[in-house]
């Protein structure tokens, strides 16, 4: 799928830099309030103010997925948690480009790149209406787990043994 996925131009992924940080809180804002979930800019949303320094100055990576004029239509990050395991941040697609196996791409995508930058384990954290993005997590291998730390519109946690 991801092989099938680099070969087309567009839409393309890309890791992401500070100059994305307006595109991509509108658009992680716009699918939380599509599914009357609350952003939360000062807590839970405030590492895609500064990308750069909130993951890759961190040791994890953030990409944007971009149509062929530049608008971002989806996201994804990867934020260390300790040596060992990430957090799945922000993985987001626009509602217009959903069902047509992009989902799957930047989940693929961002498992590989966790297995690249040498972690073992990836947890996130997701609420419950969000249920397409929950099956599409439990039919990559996801188990719930008990997180000790859940943001506040979050009530699910999962978590992925890399192998």
């Amino acid at each position: 799928m991801a092989d099938d996925m680099e070969q087309r131009a567009w839409p393309r992924l890309r890791p992401a830099n500070n100059r994305d940080c307006d595109s991509v809180t509108s658009l992680v804002y716009g699918i939380l309030r599509e599914y009357e979930l609350k952003p939360d800019p000062v807590c839970t949303d405030s590492d895609i103010k500064d990308i750069e320094s909130s993951y890759f100055d961190r040791g994890g990576t953030f990409f944007v997925l971009e149509t062929e004029n530049g608008a971002v239509i989806g996201a994804y990050g990867l934020y260390p948690v300790n040596e060992k395991t990430c957090e799945l941040r922000k993985m987001y697609l626009n509602k217009a480009h959903r069902g047509k196996g992009l989902g799957k791409f930047l989940l693929e995508d961002a498992l590989s790149k966790a297995r690249q930058l040498g972690f073992e384990k990836v947890i996130l954290e997701t609420a419950s209406v969000l249920k397409e993005a929950i099956a599409l997590y439990k039919s990559y291998g996801f188990v719930e787990y008990n997180s000790q730390h859940m943001s506040s519109r979050c009530d699910q946690a999962y978590i992925l043994e890399l192998n």
